[in-house]
């Protein structure tokens, strides 16, 4: 049992560091505008890799139907995009609170800085900084490449539908059968 105990405790210790848990209570407490500074900083700085945004069959660039059509910043029931529906905050949210009014072909941040799609984990972080943080540490999403070397990511919106972002209940599959029949 003290074995057992032993194991569990440097294996969360080990689980901390990796998550910098311990800086949670360090004095050295980040500020809002210095986390916005190291955001964009890695953003510009950093070499992490993504493949292309999953876009639905069609609709990118979006400037292809929006060039030349005047903004309706009105929150309203859409006329073309009748698929998308917002589930994600709707409440609160709306279609220009993300994607630029001015530039369709690119997302905002809520400070006005433009986005590319291919960042648009900087986004999602201004609301969900703690998956942010996990995302970028490999703990949470699905990354793939070397330990200590490039490493390739994959964005929000390849497992999480950015206006609906809950996964949908799945009904489980039967549990397997066990090797040379049943016992």
């Amino acid at each position: 049992m003290l074995k057992f105990f032993i194991r569990w405790v440097i294996l969360t210790l080990g689980l901390a560091v990796m998550l910098d848990f311990p800086f949670a209570f360090s004095n050295n407490r980040v500020s809002d505008q210095e986390k916005k500074v190291q955001i964009s900083s890695q953003k510009r700085g950093n070499d992490i890799q993504v493949p292309l945004p999953p876009f639905s069959e069609g609709i990118f660039p979006c400037s292809e139907c929006h060039g030349e059509m005047e903004t309706n910043p009105q929150r309203r029931e859409l006329d073309a995009h009748e698929d998308i529906v917002l589930k994600h905050d709707e409440q609160n949210r709306w279609c220009l609170d993300c994607h630029d009014a001015k530039n369709r072909d690119m997302l905002h941040l809520a400070d006005g800085r433009l986005v590319d799609f291919k960042e648009s984990y900087i986004l999602c972080g201004q609301c969900h900084g703690p998956k942010l943080r996990d995302w970028r540490k490999g703990v949470h999403g699905r990354r793939t490449g070397f330990w200590n070397g490039q490493k390739k990511y994959l964005l929000c919106a390849h497992c999480h539908n950015p206006h609906a972002p809950r996964f949908k209940k799945m009904k489980p599959e039967p549990a397997p059968e066990k090797p040379g029949g049943s016992r």
